[in-house]
């Protein structure tokens, strides 16, 4: 039936996918997703409303099938993002469950309700061309409208495969999992990459502890989770038997879409004897590295390039860093297989991404890294808000974010620059103390990071929160930092 699923070419009741009440085998989703995608075909593209449910699977998996590139909309966005996305991309219909109930933005839209059943004898088309644009995912418009990202087959393809190899990842395997479905880490690796493989996806609905524990004890195999889930998980181990017992069982723990901090990685292993695997990927590049499971616990790496995937680190003069010292730092550049086709609709703005030919040119990510000696990248933040130069040093917040972490009075940590007029830019910590009542003093926080990294990346400033601003994946936004 398709070449990205091929347990649908031969359907059986072989467990697929499970959300909440709704459970099909590769016979139903089969049947369901071939009656839903002989109505799409012939379409431009298809709006999908993805709640976490069995129906946002079977509309995207529909929509594969039936080659029309399938445009996943975030629930939670706002009317003025909302409205951009629309009409950016301008789909023929929005795909959503019966009883979804859809914002007024949508409502000039042909609506397509998607049942998780379907008639026996549903259609085959045709495979699709690999180039073919598989979906588009907005990215999260941190620096001006979202935009469009143009995923092609041969993209999904290229990256769920090589991250099957490395992690050994086969049809035996059964993930369990709580991410959103509108995005690249919840809906290409966490649904179609189960299906990919002809093995099974259960989705919590919402994450939860209790969710985890069930799943996981009931045969789950793999968990994969943002640094805000294991944060959780960690904080529930002490008093929670059962929860050790899901997680030592579990074949493969994998966080993403941010940095895992160390103090969490080290409690899960203390309790679990299980190390959490890391692994960095974007929207525009699907996935690029992974420790791999098996070796020795690298907290703080993202580990090494996924087969045929090409990772550079340059300088801002366009050099490329040549040595392994984990010291010089560089942004990070990536060829391969893996790569987007381009932004809709913005052919300067994807000139601009690439070193060289969008074609087989280097993608420019944003992202600043040290190279170990042993060949494994360590991020340690975003060119445009991590990277702060100070002193004359160049010096990643990341890796002073993880140094707080480890201090006992520091719950949540960030850390961004602002000028100074000796140093150029100073270094300012953004804290949520563990007890409010009595943070740590700001003299205490700079000797600890001074002492575990280096004089010049102490904080100058330590100001305090309630918390940090974070988006649906967990990830800080900076930009919503108090200003001053």
């Amino acid at each position: 039936m398709s070449a990205l699923f091929p347990a649908l070419s031969s359907p059986s009741d072989r467990p697929a996918l499970r959300c909440g009440p709704d459970v099909l085998s590769y016979g139903e989703l089969a049947r369901a997703a071939g009656a839903l995608a002989a109505r799409l075909a012939g379409s431009r593209r298809v709006a999908v409303w993805a709640v976490p449910t069995a129906r946002t699977a079977v509309a995207v998996v529909a929509a594969l099938l039936a080659g029309v590139p399938a445009v996943p909309l975030n629930p939670r966005s706002g009317e003025r993002e909302l409205a951009h996305v629309l009409g950016d991309s301008a789909p023929d219909a929005v795909l959503a469950g019966p009883g979804d109930e859809l914002p007024a933005a949508l409502g000039g839209l042909p609506r397509i309700d998607v049942e998780p059943a379907g008639p026996a004898g549903s259609p085959v088309l045709p495979d699709p061309d690999p180039e073919t644009t598989a979906l588009v995912v907005y990215t999260s418009g941190t620096t001006g409208p979202p935009k469009g990202v143009l995923l092609s087959r041969r993209a999904v393809a290229a990256s769920l495969d090589a991250l099957a190899e490395v992690w050994s990842w086969t049809a035996d395997d059964v993930l369990v999992h709580g991410l959103p479905l509108f995005h690249v880490h919840g809906l290409v690796l966490g649904v179609l990459g189960p299906l990919r493989r002809g093995g099974e996806v259960r989705h919590l609905g919402a994450f939860s502890v209790e969710g985890v524990v069930r799943e996981l004890g009931d045969g789950g195999t793999m968990l994969f989770g943002v640094p805000t889930m294991y944060h959780r998980l960690a904080d529930a181990l002490p008093g929670d038997p059962a929860l050790v017992e899901a997680l030592s069982g579990a074949r493969l723990l994998v966080s993403g879409s941010a940095a895992l901090p160390v103090h969490d990685h080290e409690r899960i292993a203390a309790a679990t004897g299980r190390t959490v695997v890391e692994r960095y990927g974007m929207s525009e590049t699907l996935m690029n590295t992974s420790v791999r499971p098996g070796g020795p616990p690298r907290p703080g790496t993202v580990g090494t390039p996924l087969p045929g995937v090409e990772v550079r680190l340059v300088e801002e003069d366009g050099s490329v860093l040549a040595g392994s010292d984990g010291e010089a730092v560089g942004e990070v550049q990536v060829r391969g297989p893996n790569l987007f086709s381009g932004y809709l609709n913005r052919p300067e703005a994807t000139a601009e991404a690439f070193d060289g030919d969008p074609a087989g040119g280097w993608f420019r990510t944003g992202d600043m890294a040290v190279r170990e000696a042993d060949g494994t990248i360590r991020l340690v933040g975003r060119k445009a808000t991590d990277l702060i130069k100070s002193g004359g040093y160049k010096i990643g917040a990341g890796e002073i974010e993880n140094a707080l972490l480890d201090h006992p009075g520091v719950r949540e940590a960030a850390v961004t620059g602002e000028p100074d007029p000796d140093l150029g830019e100073r270094i300012v910590a953004w804290i949520v103390p563990a007890d409010p009542a009595d943070p740590p003093a700001d003299a205490e926080l700079a000797d600890h990071v001074a002492r575990l990294l280096a004089p010049h990346k102490r904080p100058r400033a330590v100001r305090l929160l309630d918390a940090l601003p974070r988006n649906d994946l967990g990830k800080v936004l900076k930009k919503r930092l108090p200003q001053g």
